[in-house]
C-alpha cells in the first residue's frame, strides 16, 4: 500500500528519489521520507504529503549517489514523523523502507529490548531493522547476509530495501507477498513498487519472487538468491509502459482523466480479441483452459473492492450465457471460512494491481485444494499473474487515480467475452444470439463517447446534492452491481455514506429513510425488468424522495417521475453496466470535487492494498 523507491549508481539520487515518491502518491499514503548517504546517513522524513518532504530538506545536506525513500500508509502506530519511514538501527548505520506488516514483531521487539536495544518509533519496520544490525554485530556477517538471516525469522508480508553507511556501494532488496520491481539501468539501478517511477529512465526490469533478494552492488551485475540462499537466474522484462499514461493529459484530476479514457480502455481491451468480420472472440491467455472451463462444475470468482462489483457483474453474464453455476466471493473472507472447493472447479481472480493481498492468499489455498486458476488484472509482471494458471490483461493502462474507474469497465468487457467465448464452445448459446452480442459489444466504446457527453448535465446535479449526507443506489439484475460500484464510488472520494442495494429490497429496511433529503439514484434502462423499477420509483417518489435517474435515450415514463434524468444509449441488457456506471462516476467525481475533496488521492485509502 506505501510507496518504495530506491536508487544506486552515478547520478545525484535525490531528485530521482523525490520524483518516484511523487509517481507513487496516487497509491495512498500518510508520511513520507528519505535517507541518502554521502559519508554519513543523512535521514529526513515527516507526516504530510511529498510538497512538505521537499520543503523540510531545503538547505539540507541531500548529496549522494545512493538512497532510499518512502510514502507510509499506517499499519503500526500512528502517522506522525517518527513512525514515518525509513527507519534507522540503533548504530544510526543501518537505514530501511519497507511495505508490508511483520506478524511477529512483537516477540522480536521482547527479545531485542532484552538484549538492550531501544526503540523510538511504533513501528514493525524498526524491529526489523534492529533485527539486522543485531545479527550483523553478534554473527559479524555483511549486510546482505545480514538481511538473509533476519528474513528467515520474519513472519508476514514485506518488500524491503536497506542501505548500510559501511557499504555504501549496494542496495539490499527482498519481497514476499508485496511487490517490488528493480529497474536495470547502465551501471546504475532503480528499485519501486511499482514500475512508474522507473519508465522514466529504463525499460529493464527483474520483477522480485516470493521470499527472493536482490544484491545490488555499483558496477556489478545483479545477484538474486532465495531467503534460504539458493542462487536465482535473474528473468528481465521489458517495460511497455507508455511514460505519456502518467501524466494529467491536460485534465485537471487523474480520475476525471480516466474516466474519459474509458472509450479508448474499452477498446484496447477488445483489441485483437473480437473479429467483427468472423463474429468471433478470442482471448490467447485462457486458450488452453477453454476446455476446463466449458466443463466446470463451478465457477468462484474472487474480488475486493470494484473488482468484486466487476464479478457480480460476471455471475450474470456466465449464468446466462454458459449455463454454469457461479459464485461471487470477497477474498478476504473466502480466505478464513474453509470453503469447499473441488478441482472440478474454476477459481477466476479479479484485480486492476495484480498485488491484492488477500486475492492472492485466496489463491494460493484455491490452488492447494487442486481448483484451476485464472486470474484477470490490468498491471503487467504483477504477482496474481505469476501465481495463476493462465489468464487475460485488461489492456486499460496505468490507472492512477484511487477509485477505480476504467479498470470496472475493462474487467467487465474482458467478463463479457470470456463469457461469450465459453457459451460458444459449450454451444449455450445460438450462433444468431452470438453474433449479435459481438457486434453490439464492439459498439460500446463509441456508446461509452456518447454517455460522457451527459458531463454538463452531471455536474449541474451534483451541484443540487453535494451538501447531502446520504445517499440511495437503487438497481435491478445487470444493474444491481452498478448500483453498489456507484455507491462505492461516492463514499469512497465525498466521504458521503450511501449504499446499493437490489431496488427490490428497498422495501425491507432502506425505504425508512427515504425522505425529502433523500436523493435515490435508480439505474432504470429500458431492458431488463423495466416496469418493476418503475414500481420502485414511484415507492420513492411517494415518500419525497429526490430521484436521480439513468434511463435510456428517449425514455418518457420514468422522466415524468423522476427530479433528474440522465440519458444513456440503448444497449443490450447485459451491456448496460458498461454505460450505465459512466454516470455514475462522473456524479462522484463532481461531488467530491465541489466538497474539496482530494479527488485523486482519498483520505485513508490507498490503490494498492497489499495488506489484510
Amino acid at each position: 500500500m506505501c510507496g518504495i523507491v530506491a536508487y544506486l549508481g552515478e547520478k545525484q539520487a535525490y531528485p530521482i528519489l523525490i520524483k518516484g515518491l511523487h509517481r507513487l502518491e496516487y497509491r495512498g499514503y500518510d508520511s513520507s521520507g528519505v535517507a541518502i548517504i554521502n559519508g554519513s546517513m543523512n535521514l529526513y522524513k515527516c507526516k504530510g504529503k511529498v510538497n512538505k518532504l521537499e520543503n523540510f530538506v531545503k538547505g539540507k545536506n541531500i548529496s549522494g549517489s545512493i538512497g532510499i525513500a518512502h510514502t507510509r500508509w499506517a499499519t503500526h502506530g500512528q502517522p506522525n514523523d517518527i513512525n514515518a519511514h525509513p527507519h534507522t538501527s540503533q548504530n544510526g548505520k543501518l537505514s530501511i523502507i519497507h511495505n508490508g506488516i511483520i506478524e511477529n514483531y512483537g516477540p522480536l521487539k521482547e527479545e531485542l529490548e532484552k538484549r538492550g536495544h531501544i526503540f523510538l518509533s511504533e513501528t514493525d519496520t524498526e524491529v526489523l531493522i534492529h533485527l539486522i544490525e543485531d545479527i550483523q554485530e553478534n554473527e559479524k556477517l555483511d549486510i546482505a547476509e545480514s538481511v538473509r538471516v533476519a528474513l528467515n525469522q520474519v513472519i508476514g508480508a514485506y518488500a524491503i530495501v536497506v542501505i548500510s553507511k559501511e557499504e555504501d556501494n549496494k542496495l539490499i532488496a527482498a519481497k514476499k507477498g508485496s511487490p517490488l520491481v528493480i529497474g536495470i539501468g547502465d551501471g546504475e539501478f532503480y528499485i519501486a513498487s511499482d514500475a512508474t517511477p522507473i519508465v522514466e529512465y529504463t525499460r529493464k526490469v527483474v520483477y522480485l519472487e516470493d521470499e527472493e533478494m536482490a544484491i545490488l552492488e555499483k558496477g556489478k551485475d545483479i545477484v538474486l538468491k532465495s531467503i534460504s540462499n539458493i542462487s536465482h537466474t535473474p528473468y528481465f522484462q521489458q517495460l511497455t509502459m507508455n511514460l505519456d499514461a502518467l501524466e494529467k493529459g491536460g485534465y485537471e484530476h487523474f480520475m476525471l482523466k480516466e474516466i474519459f479514457e474509458q472509450p479508448s480502455s474499452v477498446r484496447e481491451t477488445m483489441r485483437g480479441r473480437i473479429n467483427i468480420h468472423d463474429g468471433i472472440v478470442k482471448l490467447g491467455g485462457i486458450t488452453d483452459y477453454k476446455q476446463k472451463l466449458v466443463k466446470a462444475k463451478r465457477i468462484l470468482m474472487i474480488a475486493c473492492g470494484t473488482s468484486w462489483h466487476a464479478g457480480l457483474v460476471g455471475e450474470y453474464l456466465f449464468e446466462e450465457l454458459t449455463r454454469i453455476p457461479v459464485e461471487v466471493e470477497y477474498a478476504s473472507e473466502f480466505r478464513y471460512r474453509n470453503p469447499v472447493i473441488t478441482e472440478d472447479d474454476v477459481v477466476i481472480a479479479i484485480s486492476q494491481s495484480g498485488e491484492t493481498a488477500d486475492t492472492l492468499a485466496a489463491i494460493k489455498m484455491a490452488k492447494k485444494k487442486g481448483a484451476t486458476i485464472l486470474g484477470i488484472c490490468n498491471v503487467v509482471g504483477s504477482s496474481i499473474p505469476r501465481e495463476t494458471d493462465a489468464g487475460s490483461y485488461t489492456h486499460a493502462g496505468p490507472e492512477i487515480g484511487v477509485a477505480s474507474t476504467k479498470a470496472f469497465t475493462s474487467q467487465v468487457t474482458i467478463l463479457t467475452m470470456m463469457a461469450l467465448m465459453i457459451a460458444r464452445e459449450k454451444g449455450s448459446i445460438t450462433t444468431s444470439r452470438y453474433q449479435q452480442l459481438v457486434l453490439a459489444l464492439e459498439q460500446i466504446p463509441k456508446q461509452i463517447e456518447e454517455t460522457l457527453k451527459t458531463n454538463d448535465i452531471v455536474e449541474a446535479i451534483a451541484a443540487r446534492y453535494k451538501d447531502s449526507r446520504n445517499f440511495l443506489y437503487l438497481g435491478r439484475g445487470y444493474n444491481f452491481p452498478v448500483a453498489l460500484e456507484g455507491a462505492l464510488k461516492l463514499k469512497e472520494i465525498s466521504y458521503i455514506h450511501a449504499e446499493g442495494y437490489p431496488a427490490a429490497e428497498m422495501k425491507h429496511g432502506p425505504i425508512a429513510l427515504i425522505d425529502k433529503d433523500m436523493p435515490v439514484v435508480i439505474i432504470a434502462p429500458r431492458k431488463g425488468n423495466y416496469e418493476k423499477v418503475v414500481s420502485n420509483i414511484q415507492e420513492v417518489k411517494a415518500r419525497s424522495g429526490k430521484i436521480i435517474a439513468v434511463v435510456s435515450k428517449g425514455d418518457t415514463q420514468v422522466r415524468e417521475m423522476a427530479d433528474h434524468v440522465i440519458e444513456i444509449p440503448c444497449v443490450e441488457e447485459m451491456l448496460v453496466p458498461l454505460v450505465a456506471t459512466i454516470p455514475l462516476q462522473l456524479l462522484s467525481y463532481h461531488i467530491a470535487l465541489m466538497r474539496g475533496c482530494n479527488v485523486d488521492q482519498p483520505r485513508n485509502l490507498a490503490k494498492s492494498v497489499t495488506v489484510e
